[in-house]
């Protein structure tokens, strides 16, 4: 994870040096083809997004692209602890809050980063220990996943608690000292703050299947075992000059534990093979059915933390660079369809038809509550959508977001935002409601609007 004004050295030991597949996918319908990378990651149902900075956000040219391209936006270091808990008890959400609302503005997924990072604790966490640290720390992660509740797409629950090296083991930090269940303590607190986000764990030199990444598969196969909630795995791919020959079989494996698998801070050091390998790891994410997007680690090279690598996907003064192009060819040639759900579906996911479109349904239940993730797909293109979802008896939806509920009990019609109801032929978008009672058992029905 990148800090700010820190330059750290790339530990590329799971970049396997080998032949780098030729970047040749080429559009699939030229006259189809999406011309952003957002709007061609969302045809197969994934996001395409950046790490931005609220110092930025005043930069035309910045806004310009991130506007223009992306359709998620995690923040760099503006919802880490040192920025919302600068004292103890005290919170603040000022600069969290502008990446929030660039992102509600774009109609984009927002990804929250980090909850918890051994790194960028602010200075009075440092200086705590044991029972104290763990506290402040359940605390941490309670208020602020309570701040953003029902907005945040993804959280990076926890960043980077495994070490380097061949061990595959924990890294030593003031957090771990508290006692190997932290990382566990920090997810329960997490679902129970904001129930509707995925939570993830987020490393680097993860890339291949390696002592390190095979540590992490393991803890997430015994969360998975235990009933930690985990949804999600991140994959920061910090990349230099190669790519791990098993990077498409390391993101297989982890989605094959019944989690999703994310692309969290892409950028790859500029070469002969820099727009090969950005196309490389895009087809990557298409090929499995549960990696769900990629975020790139910046915007411009100049707005990168690798000074002078130039590993991004615009030049220093917003131009498309040729890994930008490959990217997007490997995005219109499209992969395997859409992402699988973080949770197994419901057993009533079956399509209903109804005015040129579907809705299946996923759900996330617990007892008392659940989230609902609605999945529309249009048979011929819309311009418009409602689905209606059936509650039983004594249950009301609380939250909705990506549409607008009419009513919260009985049958309840959800009408699509301003920017996801137009979808083309065989296109498909998501929303979402949290709801207090049994989770619906009839199929949603889909109406064009």
């Amino acid at each position: 994870m990148p800090l700010l004004q820190k330059s750290r050295s790339l530990l590329l030991a799971s970049a396997v040096a080998g032949v780098v597949v030729a970047s040749g996918a080429t559009l699939a319908g030229t006259a189809e083809a999406a011309t952003t990378l957002g709007a061609s990651a969302a045809q197969t149902g994934r996001y395409y997004g950046a790490a931005i900075a609220a110092g930025r956000l005043g930069d035309a040219t910045y806004t310009g692209i991130l506007n223009r391209e992306f359709n998620s936006v995690t923040a760099e270091n503006e919802m880490k602890w040192d920025a919302t808990e600068p004292s103890q008890g005290r919170f603040t959400y000022t600069n969290g809050d502008r990446i929030l609302n660039q992102g509600i503005a774009m109609g984009a997924k927002v990804r929250g980063h980090a909850l918890l990072w051994h790194q960028q604790e602010p200075g009075w966490a440092q200086s705590l220990s044991g029972t104290a640290l763990r506290s402040a720390m359940i605390n941490h992660v309670t208020q602020v996943a309570t701040h953003y509740r029902g907005k945040i797409y993804a959280w990076d629950v926890v960043n980077e608690a495994f070490a380097d090296g061949g061990s595959g083991g924990r890294r030593d930090s003031n957090l771990q000292r508290t006692g190997n269940d932290w990382i566990e303590a920090a997810f329960r607190a997490a679902r129970a703050a904001d129930p509707a986000a995925k939570l993830c764990y987020n490393d680097y030199n993860t890339d291949g299947v390696n002592a390190k990444s095979t540590g992490i598969y393991t803890m997430v196969r015994d969360f998975k075992a235990r009933g930690v909630p985990i949804d999600c795995v991140g994959f920061q791919s910090h990349l230099g000059t190669t790519i791990a020959g098993d990077y498409q079989a390391n993101l297989q494996r982890f989605a094959d534990l019944g989690v999703d698998v994310q692309i969290t801070e892409l950028d790859v050091a500029q070469g002969g093979n820099q727009a090969n390998i950005y196309a490389t790891v895009t087809r990557a994410c298409l090929t499995v059915s549960r990696c769900t997007g990629i975020t790139v680690w910046g915007i411009r090279d100049s707005d990168s933390w690798r000074t002078g690598e130039n590993p991004l996907l615009f030049d220093n003064s917003g131009n498309r660079k040729a890994a930008y192009t490959a990217v997007l060819n490997a995005l219109n040639a499209g992969g395997t369809g859409s992402p699988s759900p973080s949770v197994p579906p419901s057993p009533s996911t079956s399509p209903q038809p109804g005015g040129g479109c579907t809705a299946t349904i996923s759900l996330n239940s617990w007892t008392g509550g659940y989230v609902a993730t609605v999945r529309v797909t249009a048979g011929a293109a819309l311009s418009g959508w409602n689905v209606t979802v059936t509650l039983p008896s004594g249950g009301a939806v609380t939250s909705t977001w990506s549409a607008t509920a009419n009513g919260t009990t009985g049958t309840v019609k959800f009408r699509n935002a301003d920017y996801n109801g137009q979808l083309t032929s065989g296109g498909s978008t998501e929303f979402g409601f949290q709801g207090t009672g049994t989770a619906p058992t009839a199929d949603p029905v889909c109406a064009a609007a």
